[in-house]
């Protein structure tokens, strides 16, 4: 038993998980499509070939990568990363979702447990603290960089 990589068509690696998945093959486990794999998808099965013979009616799905994967190789795609990682206070971000879409801030402070950060409008004649998730803001102009 291993997992397996199974290259498919670009923007498809969803489809494919789905087709796999709805399949209930006995010789496969489990399937991963993560956002931040692109081209392919990460199949538990048996041996690579349950799935040779499976891929022959999944269209979109291209071929196996050779050899396997060990679970600490694709542990990473399994724990969803936080939406503020990569956010540092004094930022400059802009806002892209809720009330003040468009508004560029600073970064005050950030929140990891609640997945939320506040910032400070710029173009505001008073200084207003608005705290958003970590979702509705795309950074800037970052000071560490």
């Amino acid at each position: 038993m291993g997992i397996f990589a199974v290259k498919t068509t670009a923007s498809q690696e969803r489809t494919v998980a789905d087709m796999l998945a709805s399949r209930e093959e006995d010789e496969i486990h489990a399937i991963l499509a993560p956002d931040s794999l692109t081209s392919y998808v990460m199949v538990e099965a048996d041996n690579s070939a349950v799935l040779e013979r499976v891929m022959d009616e999944i269209p979109h799905a291209r071929s196996i990568v050779p050899g396997t994967s060990s679970l600490t190789e694709v542990e990473h795609f399994l724990s969803p990363t936080p939406d503020v990682e990569g956010i540092a206070e004094g930022d400059i971000v802009e806002l892209i979702a809720g009330p003040f879409k468009g508004e560029k801030a600073r970064v005050q402070r950030i929140d990891e447990g609640k997945d939320q950060v506040t910032v400070e409008l710029y173009e505001a004649t008073v200084p207003i603290p608005v705290t958003v998730r970590g979702d509705q803001i795309r950074v800037l102009d970052s000071d560490e960089r």
